[in-house]
């Protein structure tokens, strides 16, 4: 982040104690820092603590009473790179939202050419309130970024969503945000969930597969200002972004009519659904009758997703896939890597007990075309997600 000017906008929540460290990262990163204050937020730190760590004077108001000296919000709006508020309130964020400006950081938000990101942070009920969601879609349209609060224990005791990320988390968040703001405008396609094969009309093949890591990609892509595709199985998961299409599908086949249609206009492909291998032969338009103590039923091989698109793609499409074994896990994952052609396979872990279907943290490997190995450790799906969308967008380096 060397010579990047990032200004931070503090408003009044418990959660600006962290803004400290957070300066103390950004400084250490050779960022220049300048901050702005609500006046309610000097109550939670203090200016001098923020003016000292940033070496740049801290306004609050408008103009300084003793002095005199305006401070000019426009100013303050041209000279940043990025314009980071956090902790943001309920508050501060409906104000962003319906255009209510009665303050120096509201002023300075309102004539800003460049990116705003806030970080939310309040208690778990007012996290979830339909008013502030509604709010944050009118921020996204508005193209403000939406750093998502974590969950953990909160101010009033309560644990649940709420919590401003730590200091480094944001520092992470910020340092990618400004590598890849080159990125917007590329498309990412994105398959997600299980399939189903229905056997009848009540009874289908499937597999484990919730969608959460595919949607924890598709999530971490948005942040970074990628224009995501999603093509999802079955699945409860939900998200709503402007830069998001979502087309639901069930069978395979489904899938694969959709990925042909959409691929040709997309860079990355990142091929997460875990698609059934199989489908039956013939399906059964009524309900299959248990009348003999053995059920024989004839399968078809599915459509390889992953490896049509692998292999009707341009020299500038890259394509992830996602492996899952048992046995032999490395090995079997390297020959898929090579069979289809890939330029990065993501392995699941199978031997954490806490990295489970349906669960929110996951144990990956990631090979490259050269058999390169990470390995990350057990974490969040969305943790990993952003790992993963910064891996694919230094595929062209």
């Amino acid at each position: 982040m060397y010579g990047k000017r990032i200004l931070l906008g503090v408003t009044g929540g418990i959660a600006a104690y962290k803004i400290a460290y957070l300066i103390r990262i950004l400084k250490k990163k050779e960022a220049e820092v300048k901050c702005i204050m609500t006046p309610a937020s000097s109550a939670f730190i203090s200016p001098l603590v923020l003016s000292t760590l940033s070496e740049n004077e801290v306004p609050i108001q408008f103009w300084d009473k003793a002095t005199g000296k305006w401070n000019n919000h426009v100013d303050y709006a041209q000279w940043a790179d990025v314009f980071l508020i956090a902790p943001a309130t309920m508050n501060t964020i409906g104000k962003m939202a319906n255009g209510l400006c009665d303050n120096l950081l509201l002023a300075t938000y309102f004539s800003m050419k460049t990116k705003t990101i806030v970080a939310p942070a309040m208690d778990l009920d007012m996290y979830k309130h339909p008013s502030l969601l509604r709010n944050f879609e009118l921020l996204r349209k508005d193209g403000v970024a939406i750093i998502p609060a974590e969950k953990g224990e909160l101010a009033s005791g309560l644990k649940g969503e709420g919590r401003l990320p730590e200091p480094e988390a944001i520092a992470k968040y910020l340092e990618d945000f400004i590598h890849f703001t080159s990125s917007q405008g590329e498309k990412v396609l994105i398959t997600a969930g299980p399939t189903y094969e229905h056997l009848d009309p009540v009874r289908y093949i499937g597999n484990h597969s919730s969608g959460k890591m595919g949607f924890a990609i598709a999530k971490a892509a948005l942040a970074k200002g990628y224009l995501v595709e999603l093509i999802s199985g079955p699945t409860s998961e939900e998200l709503i972004h402007p830069n998001l299409t979502r087309c639901d599908v069930v069978s395979a086949n489904e899938m694969m009519l959709q990925v042909k249609e959409k691929w040709g206009l997309c860079k990355f492909g990142v091929f997460t659904a875990a698609v059934s291998d199989y489908t039956p032969i013939k399906t059964s338009e009524v309900k299959i009758k248990k009348s003999e103590s053995e059920l024989n039923l004839g399968f078809a091989k599915n459509p390889d997703i992953l490896k049509w698109a692998s292999f009707n793609r341009t020299t500038e499409q890259k394509v992830i896939g996602f492996a899952l074994e048992t046995n032999n896990e490395e090995e079997n994952a390297l020959i898929k890597l090579d069979a289809k052609k890939l330029d990065l396979l993501v392995l699941n872990s199978t031997r954490d007990e806490k990295a489970t279907f349906g669960g929110d943290l996951n144990k990956v490997t990631i090979f490259d075309r050269d058999k390169n190995k990470l390995e990350f450790p057990l974490q969040s799906k969305l943790d990993l997600g952003f790992e993963i969308v910064n891996i694919m967008s230094r595929l062209d380096d």
